[in-house]
This record gives structure tokens, C-alpha cells and sequence, in this order.
């Protein structure tokens, strides 16, 4: 006994092949081709660990909020950033936390801008690898978040960490401020520095400001704090805000020398 399942297979196959005798021959000779589709749905972990067993956080959410606050008006107070059209290769890591790259016990890299998030992943770096105190600037677009930036820059001078622009490196924007952090610091021949001015939300610049207007009175503060006499903190602050915030300006190890001692 056939069953209906099987008479009904029966009766599209008879129909399939009398369809197929009646086509003209030309289609017949075609050939059918089979397009085959695949669905990858990645998954991604807040924390896990790499090969040798080291923390890393990953921080692909992180970054899509950051980008979300970004677009916000409210997302910074001021912010100075200069990006490149390559980031640096940074080689295999330890473990990574946002645009730092742990390299060994001691020595930690840096390539990427400075967002939000910054100063909560380098504290998590940090209570993860106490032993850091080599801070390696390859290639450093600058801030997103100055107010994130300058927080950021108090915890590596709290560290004791000594920053490093290596040969071939660039920093730029608030990556400068960054190094100025070091307790020591030191620089290749060929290191860049990139300065401008910074901005607000509204587009407003350094020099749009009154000259007493106290947010001039915060950068002059930091670079007292990291070092520079008075007198060489007005003169670094008044250089970089003789560029406009979408130009930059480019120094040297020796321009630089001129305002802080470097190692």
C-alpha cells in the first residue's frame, strides 16, 4: 500500500519531468547553479583570557558606546584629536585594554585615542599587572574626552610611569599631554609631536576664550602639575593654541626639550 505521502511525492515528480520535456531545448541545456548561504553570528565575552592565561578585557561594546556618546553634545567638554592614517603594529600582546597593549611585566604599549573608557581600562590594567611602569606611545591620535584625558594622565604620573615616544612613533593632540604625565620622560630622535588648539562642543577654541576664562586656567594648572615653570607652561599653551583645532603642528625631541626635560 502506498501511502499519501508518497503518492503526493509521486505526483510532483511525474509533473516536475513533464514540465521538463515541453521547455525548449535551450533551457534545458542551461545550467543550474545552487547559491549557497551562510549565517556567522559572532559572540562576543566581557572578559577571558589569552594564551598564557592573562586577563584581557574585550572592549568592542565599549567602543560602540563610546561611539553612541560621541554623537552627543554633552559627550566633552573639550577634546583634542588629531588622528593619522595608520595606527602603529603593536606585535602580540599579553593582554590588551582598550588602546593599551601589555607587552611583558613592565612595559606596556599604547596606539589609539582616548575615550571615556580610558582611564576605567587603564586601572583595570593596573590591578591586573601592578608590575607596569614603561609606558611605550607608538602612535596616539589624541582625546576624545580631554576631561577622561587629564584623569588619565594624573593616574600614569600616580603610577610612577616613565613615557616613551620609541623611534617611528607619533603622538599628537592630547596624546601630548599624556606623555608631559611621565615621571621621566624620553623620546627618539625621530619621535613627532603633533599640537593644536582644542575645541569645545559648540566649536569654540582656545582663543575664542577671554584670556582669564578658567578653563585656560585648568591646562596651565596641569602643566605646573607635571613640571613646567609658569612661565614655560604659558609659553607651551599659548603654542599649541597658535593652531587651529582642524590643522596641527609638528615638533620635534629638541622643540620639545625646550620646554621639559626629558631623559
Amino acid at each position: 500500500m502506498v501511502s499519501p505521502s508518497a503518492f503526493i511525492r509521486t505526483l510532483i515528480v511525474a509533473a516536475f519531468a513533464a514540465v521538463l520535456a515541453f521547455a525548449p531545448a535551450q533551457a534545458q541545456a542551461q545550467q543550474v547553479v545552487t547559491v549557497t548561504t551562510t549565517t556567522i553570528t559572532w559572540t562576543y565575552d566581557d572578559a577571558g583570557s589569552d594564551d598564557d592565561g592573562a586577563e584581557y578585557i574585550d572592549e568592542d561594546a565599549a567602543l560602540l558606546d563610546d561611539e553612541a556618546l560621541a554623537e552627543d553634545a554633552d559627550f566633552a567638554a573639550t577634546r583634542r584629536y588629531a588622528p593619522a592614517p595608520t595606527l602603529a603594529t603593536l606585535g602580540r600582546a599579553r593582554a590588551t585594554y582598550g588602546p593599551f597593549s601589555v607587552i611583558d611585566g613592565t612595559t606596556v604599549r599604547m596606539a589609539g585615542d582616548v575615550t571615556s573608557s580610558t582611564p576605567r581600562q587603564f586601572a583595570a590594567m593596573l590591578a591586573a599587572f601592578p608590575g607596569l611602569k614603561r609606558l611605550e606611545m607608538t602612535d596616539c591620535p589624541g582625546s576624545l574626552d580631554e576631561e577622561a584625558n587629564l584623569i588619565l594622565a594624573r593616574a600614569i604620573r600616580r603610577a610612577g610611569m616613565e613615557t616613551v615616544v620609541p623611534a617611528g612613533g607619533s603622538i599628537r593632540s592630547g596624546a601630548v599631554e599624556l606623555w608631559l604625565a611621565g615621571v621621566t620622560r624620553r623620546a627618539a630622535p625621530d619621535a613627532e609631536f603633533g599640537v593644536h588648539s582644542w575645541a569645545d562642543e559648540y566649536g569654540r577654541e582656545a582663543n575664542d576664550y577671554p584670556a582669564n576664562d578658567p578653563v585656560h586656567a585648568e591646562y596651565l594648572g596641569y602643566y605646573r602639575e607635571m613640571g613646567l615653570n609658569d612661565a614655560k607652561a604659558r609659553a607651551f599653551y599659548a603654542l599649541t593654541n597658535s593652531t587651529p583645532f582642524d590643522d596641527v603642528r609638528y615638533l620635534t625631541r629638541d622643540d620639545m626639550a625646550r620646554f621639559v626635560t626629558l631623559n
